[in-house]
């Protein structure tokens, strides 16, 4: 997951060393299985592109889907922006799958990939629907002709529950963990308030993180993935509750001059 809206003018606390440590840990006590997505993911890829060898996951965070991914994929590659979840995944991922620093907007790699993915809601980071066009066409250019994008998106503004609450306890052996948070909508994005302790024998800290997610439309995604010349579907529910946009790159050129072989 990348770094909130600004994308470099990072809020206190958000994706940072501190929230690096407990951010895993406090999602898998939720029940959240990395693995679990991502071996449904290739399943999804396999059935619209089944010779797929290749994978890039941008935003991977820790690198927790991406470790799953190098199961079931030749050669695989990360981006994310945020250094201590980078730092994370390098140290987590074999050196053979290297995770590059990037913004999902604008990075550029060497090489072209069967299947792009970008998963956790990671888009809604991004503060506008021209952002978001432009990061799905920067990720459509990194897929070979007739390859798959896979993109999970946050709520869309008729599902979000404004005024949410969100309340978590990790108790582990060496450490106890507690998350709330308050979400509210101000006008299209989610502004989310969260407070963090975490607790060990050397005493207590704690931290607070704002996020800012943007809640684009169904409509606005399928825009962005028409405008890079990718055929786009919407799979409601998916595991998350949340669903899953499913894209294919096009395999011949448009007239449009807009777009690019």
């Amino acid at each position: 997951m990348s770094v909130p809206a600004a994308l470099g003018d990072e809020p206190k606390g958000a994706f940072g060393p501190e929230h690096a440590e407990v951010y895993e840990l406090t999602y898998r006590h939720r029940g959240k299985s990395w693995e679990d997505e991502a071996r449904d993911v290739t399943r999804i890829v396999r059935s619209h592109h089944p010779g797929a060898a290749s994978l890039l996951d941008v935003a991977c965070g820790t690198g927790a889907h991406l470790a799953e991914f190098t199961e079931h994929f030749d050669h695989t590659e990360g981006v994310e922006l945020a250094p201590a979840m980078r730092q994370l995944a390098v140290e987590r991922l074999p050196p053979q799958t290297p995770v590059h620093a990037g913004d999902m907007r604008t990075f550029q790699l060497d090489r072209r990939f069967d299947v792009v993915t970008c998963l956790f809601t990671s888009t809604a980071f991004l503060p506008t629907p021209a952002d978001l066009r432009r990061a799905v066409r920067t990720m459509a250019e990194h897929l070979v002709r007739g390859g798959v994008l896979v993109v999970e998106p946050w709520y869309f503004p008729e599902t979000f529950l404004d005024g949410y609450l969100g309340g978590d306890l990790v108790r582990l052996d060496d450490r106890v963990i507690s998350r709330v948070s308050h979400s509210v909508r101000r006008a299209d994005a989610t502004h989310l308030h969260v407070e963090w302790s975490v607790a060990n024998a050397s005493g207590i800290r704690r931290f607070t993180e704002t996020e800012v997610m943007s809640l684009f439309t169904r409509d606005q995604y399928l825009a962005a993935f028409e405008a890079a010349d990718c055929e786009a579907h919407y799979r409601p529910g998916w595991l998350t509750g949340r669903g899953l946009f499913v894209a294919v790159r096009r395999t011949g050129c448009t007239t449009a001059p807009a777009k690019r072989c």
